[in-house]
C-alpha cells in the first residue's frame, strides 16, 4: 500500500479484506489520509481519503440482508474541490456457489447509485467476485457505466484475479477473472461538474521484498476528469 500511495498519491483508496493489525499499520504509515472502516471483526472493507483534498461529510454502513459472510456496503458522501461525491465500496459474497447472493448485492448497489441525487457523482469500486453472466442477469441501470468497458475493454487491465501471474495463492490451476470492478454514475444536473473516466491500470504487480505480492488480487488505479 505504501508503494501505491507514494507512486500515485491517490485522493481516494477503496480497500477490502482489511484486518485490525493492518488498519493500525495504515494509520501510522499513511498519516496524510483519514481511514474509515466498514467493520471491526474478522476482515472488512475500508476507505482512505486524502486529508488535504477530500472532506468527509457523511458515512454509512449498509448491511446486506441475506449475506452469509458478514458482507456490507460502505458508503460515504464527501466534498472534493467544492463538489459533493458519493463513494461506495464493498466485498461481495465469495465463491462460485454464491452467485444468487452476489446478484442481490449488485442490485442493492445499483439501486443506491441510481437513486442518488442528480447533482452528485457516484463512484463504486470493490471486490465484487462477479462473473459476467451474473452482471448480465442483473443489468446496469441507465447512466451507470463499467469503467473498464467504458475505456475500451483493454486486455492489459482485464484480470484482477489471475493465478497465472499472481502466485500468492499457489493453487494447482489457472483462473483469470475480472472480480474487481469500478462503476460510475456521473451527475447529470446542468451546472454541475460531471466525472468522466480518463485512465485505468492495474497496480500491485511488483513483488515485495518477502517474495510475495501485496495481495492475491491486483489493485485498480483510475483517474477521472471533470466536464
Amino acid at each position: 500500500m505504501g508503494v501505491v500511495t507514494f507512486r500515485y498519491t491517490p485522493d481516494v483508496v477503496l480497500l477490502q479484506e482489511l484486518i485490525p493489525p493492518y488498519v493500525d499499520y495504515l494509520k501510522k504509515q499513511e498519516v496524510s489520509y483519514i481511514l474509515i472502516k466498514g467493520g471491526e471483526d474478522g476482515y472488512f472493507t475500508g476507505r482512505m481519503l486524502k486529508k488535504s483534498r477530500v472532506k468527509l461529510l457523511e458515512s454509512e454502513i449498509v448491511t446486506y440482508p441475506t449475506t452469509q459472510m458478514m458482507r456490507n456496503l460502505l458508503v460515504a458522501k464527501v466534498s472534493f474541490k467544492g463538489q459533493e461525491l458519493c463513494l461506495m465500496t464493498s466485498h461481495f459474497e465469495s465463491c462460485k456457489g454464491h452467485g444468487e447472493e452476489r446478484m442481490k448485492q449488485l442490485r442493492l448497489v445499483m439501486q443506491r447509485m441510481k437513486e442518488a441525487p442528480d447533482n452528485i457523482n457516484v463512484l463504486f469500486g470493490g471486490d465484487t467476485n462477479l462473473r459476467d453472466t451474473e452482471v448480465a442477469k442483473v443489468g446496469l441501470p441507465s447512466g451507470v457505466c463499467d469503467i473498464w468497458e467504458r475505456l475500451g475493454k483493454q486486455e492489459h487491465c482485464r484480470y484482477t484475479w489471475d493465478t497465472k501471474a499472481n502466485t500468492n495463492k499457489r493453487v494447482p490451476y489457472i483462473s483469470r477473472c475480472r472480480f474487481d470492478r469500478v462503476y460510475l454514475r456521473p451527475a447529470t444536473r446542468e451546472g454541475v461538474l460531471h466525472l468522466a473516466p480518463d485512465h485505468m491500470a492495474l497496480v500491485g504487480l511488483e513483488k515485495l521484498d518477502c517474495g510475495r505480492y501485496t495481495s492475491d488480487h491486483w489493485g485498480i488505479y483510475c483517474s477521472f476528469s471533470a466536464e
